[in-house]
């Protein structure tokens, strides 16, 4: 088995929520096929520079097109998240510098979410985690885009948590109202230049340090450090296969 190539124990969580493919010719090595996904996320290599055991670039690249344009990625995903009941959220977001032949030529388009920022061309990764430090929900923006305009489309469609946790970088009465409205008693730390101050329980403004070590995880893998996906989609799907497989091991490692 090669560094990064699933484990057995992996697979057997995986396989049974890919798609069935009960006619037609068969499709090739599922296995096969996701440890050259993970080998080119973990690498950061071109395509073209795949392993010849992972057979050919043009087959793993087509699969992992093809099933992020289906929503395959995603649904696993949500499978995954559940069976983890949401008692907390903590959301935060972090920048990922765009590579240079990612923003060659049209930038800025609705379908791939760059945008200049103080470092640059990049993108925003916006995340609900819950109290297992796994991921809720994930959001893409362009770089320059305000944190707080992306909390109401990560809280939508979710159940609302017991509480929701934000850094000051979410401080307003709007945010607030929007948490509360949505379910769950807001936690975010005033701006030391507001006039009325809101304290927070230190106890659980400390559990923030669990979304930020899963941006640490997350940022372990290079095609995901720095942005090599043209499309806003191959990106957040690039994102939910590492999250996947974050989950998995996690898993692993609690039972």
């Amino acid at each position: 088995m090669a560094r990064f190539d699933l484990t057995d124990d992996e697979w057997s969580v995986i396989a049974p929520l890919l798609p069935n493919k009960p006619r037609g010719v068969p499709r090739v090595n599922d296995r096969r096929v996701l440890n050259g996904i993970f080998y080119i996320l973990r690498t950061g290599s071109p395509w073209r520079d795949l392993p010849a055991r992972y057979g050919p670039y043009t087959t793993v690249y087509n699969r992992y097109n093809r099933w992020a344009k289906q929503g395959v990625w995603l649904r696993v995903s949500e499978a995954l998240r559940a069976q983890v009941p949401e008692a907390l959220h903590l959301i935060d977001t972090s920048i990922v510098r765009a590579h240079q032949h990612v923003v060659s030529g049209k930038k800025g388009g609705a379908d791939h979410a760059i945008g200049r920022s103080r470092g640059g061309l990049s993108t925003k990764v916006h995340v609900v985690v819950d109290s297992c430090g796994l991921p809720v929900k994930f959001l893409l923006t362009p770089g320059q885009a305000s944190d707080k305009g992306s909390v109401a489309d990560l809280l939508a469609g979710l159940d609302p948590a017991r509480d929701t946790v934000c850094d000051c970088g979410y401080d307003a009465k709007a945010i607030r109202n929007l948490i509360a409205r949505h379910g769950s008693k807001p936690h975010i730390p005033t701006q030391k230049n507001r006039k009325v101050q809101y304290s927070v329980d230190p106890v659980l403004y400390r559990q923030r340090n669990l979304v930020e070590r899963f941006f640490n995880k997350l940022k372990h893998y290079r095609g995901i450090a720095t942005r090599y996906h043209k499309l806003a989609r191959n990106f957040l799907a690039a994102i939910v296969l590492a999250a996947i497989r974050i989950h998995i091991k996690y898993n692993e490692a609690t039972t």
